[in-house]
């Protein structure tokens, strides 16, 4: 969410949100249909989700429904491609790809409150007494932050329900359910906890370093409980803190619990980034195995992810972030040249698996990505020390898989590197990286020209180690698409998320390896990804989203 500094310095501070009649502050703003966006900007991912116009930042609210349909709210501002006027914009899509924006979700009824971040759950079983004789209610908790006279004012934790499935909210007349009187009190993440029958928040006591945990048998009346303090990584703020059920890979437990924190500013490489932490919870404590400080992605742009809601903990659950980074996010070039800014991560499919020497690791890899494939552009299974290049400049979307497989591996013969390039046929310009075998991966964006920055530094890496359990293998893939770029080790055991912009569009891919043991095989294949706005797009480019006033769910309800 938001830092005060950071809301206090953006060019627009006017909010605006929900309450319960249609009074709406901000003029030109559309409340009863989804704002239109032009999607043919040479920078506009084409498998990524990005907003219609203006301003994104941090996922909010997501939840799968019992037909299988994602909501993604996230953070909003309609009115400028800088943060400021916080709303809570929305999309829904049955594949993770393809995506259907609706009308704005939620907005404040005066000039000084803004919604900042949190969470949504389906009631099915009606325990807030809010939806009799449904089981498709949805309630959204979410924190408002109140600035009177452009200074912090209180921050508190509020609710507001939905009767049509997630697509309008009423907002609940007692609220707030958490009062307060800090300035640092936010970002609520509500779950269900089964066997103790009761919801479970927990909640960013952002400058003291701490995550509150409170319970609920209704959404509205809430207990504190127990507070997680001072783990891992301080920065100089917490924020965004998400707990979920998860598998747990040849684990001593078949699930545990995962404990994400989001700090900023204050990262290791600068701005924000994201730590978690697996442990036991018991519906009011969270204890962790240890109290290192893991990190979620080794680049740059990758920052409050959040779970989607409805997925059992015993299955591998799926996440969106952020794919940004607070000390640069307000200047990149998206915004003066096709007028947004900021994009999400892919969908990602997250489980634990232990990890040699350092206990465990969380699995990030994306979600079904071959459900976006169009065409095979190349495959090679016996490539060896060789390379493949590609000219990728008729695949319409701009956007491309890849992954590349060595095998039959062993202690002694885990040698050798893969390489990959993406360049710019008409100005150089490129994108490289690369894994050794049995150690570092890299990134390197400091080719491409259109946008400089001090905080948008060049190079990025992590180190892996290879053991006997990874059955001979070392792996790597990854997807680029137009100014983003996500890379994938060993099936997800480390990921990073980079954005970058060139002043032409890169059309030419070169991947290849060198040195790599005589009785090991490497196999390398790209797919062209396909261009998932393209289908709901006019002849201009130009997607209007769900105008037409139906939804999957029902109808829309009243503000």
């Amino acid at each position: 969410m938001l830092s005060v500094a950071r809301l206090l310095t953006a060019v627009c501070l006017v909010g605006d949100v929900l309450a319960q009649t249609s009074t709406y502050f901000s003029p030109g703003v559309p409340t009863d249909t989804p704002i239109a966006g032009n999607y043919t900007g040479a920078y506009r991912p084409r498998v990524h989700f990005s907003p219609p116009t203006e301003f994104m930042n941090d996922p909010n609210g997501m939840f799968v429904n019992a037909d299988g349909l994602y909501h993604l709210y996230y953070q909003y501002d309609p009115t400028a491609t800088v943060a400021g006027n916080q709303h809570w914009g929305h999309a829904t899509s049955k594949d993770l790809y393809t995506w259907e924006n609706q009308k704005i979700a939620l907005w404040t009824p005066n000039n000084y409150t803004f919604v900042f971040s949190g969470s949504a759950v389906v009631d099915v079983n009606n325990t807030s007494g809010f939806f009799p004789n449904q089981t498709n209610g949805v309630v959204a908790i979410y924190t408002l932050a109140q600035y009177p006279n452009n200074a912090p004012g209180p921050q508190t934790q509020n609710i507001a329900t939905s009767h049509d499935g997630g697509y309008t909210f009423d907002a609940y007349a007692s609220n707030p359910v958490i009062d307060s009187t800090s300035t640092q009190f936010r970002d609520p993440k509500v779950l269900w906890y089964e066997p103790g029958q009761h919801w479970v928040m927990v909640l960013a006591f952002a400058a003291d370093f701490s995550i509150g945990i409170y319970t609920s048998p209704n959404l509205k009346d809430w207990t504190p409980q127990s507070n997680v303090t001072n783990v891992g990584l301080l920065g100089l703020q917490y924020e965004c803190p998400n707990l979920v059920e998860i598998p747990w890979e040849d684990g001593p437990q078949e699930t545990a619990w995962l404990l994400a924190i989001s700090i900023n500013p204050g990262a290791p490489l600068g701005g924000s980034i994201t730590q978690y932490f697996a442990g036991d919870f018991n519906g009011t404590h969270f204890e962790p195995f240890d109290r290192a400080a893991r990190i979620a992605d080794f680049a740059k742009d990758n920052y409050a992810g959040q779970w989607f809601s409805g997925i059992p903990g015993t299955e591998s659950q799926v996440s969106i972030a952020w794919a940004s980074n607070w000390q640069y996010t307000q200047q990149v070039p998206t915004g003066p040249t096709e007028g947004w800014r900021s994009q999400m991560s892919l969908p990602r499919v997250n489980y634990l698996k232990n990890a040699t020497r350092i206990g465990y690791v969380l699995v990030s890899e994306p979600y079904n990505i071959s459900a976006v494939y169009t065409e095979e552009l190349a495959y090679n299974s016996s490539l060896g020390n060789s390379s493949i290049l590609l000219d990728y400049s008729s695949v319409e979307s701009g956007a491309l898989y890849f992954e590349a497989n060595i095998t039959s591996l062993s202690p002694t013969t885990a040698v050798g590197a893969l390489n990959f390039t993406f360049s710019s046929s008409i100005s150089g310009e490129y994108i490289t990286g690369g894994t050794v075998v049995n150690g570092d991966t890299w990134l390197d964006r400091g080719h491409t020209n259109a946008f400089d920055n001090p905080f948008f530094t060049n190079k990025f890496s992590a180190t892996g180690l290879y053991s006997g359990s990874d059955n001979g293998t070392w792996t790597i893939s990854g997807v680029i698409d137009r100014s983003i770029f996500e890379v994938f080790v060993n099936g997800g055991e480390q990921s990073g998320t980079m954005t970058f912009y060139a002043t032409q569009p890169l059309d030419t891919m070169r991947i290849g390896a060198a040195g790599i043991a005589a009785n090991a095989t490497v196999s390398v294949g790209v797919w062209a990804l396909a261009d998932t706005w393209a289908a709901l797009a006019d002849a201009n480019g130009t997607v209007r989203g769900n105008a037409t006033g139906s939804v999957s769910n029902g109808t829309y309800g009243r503000m």
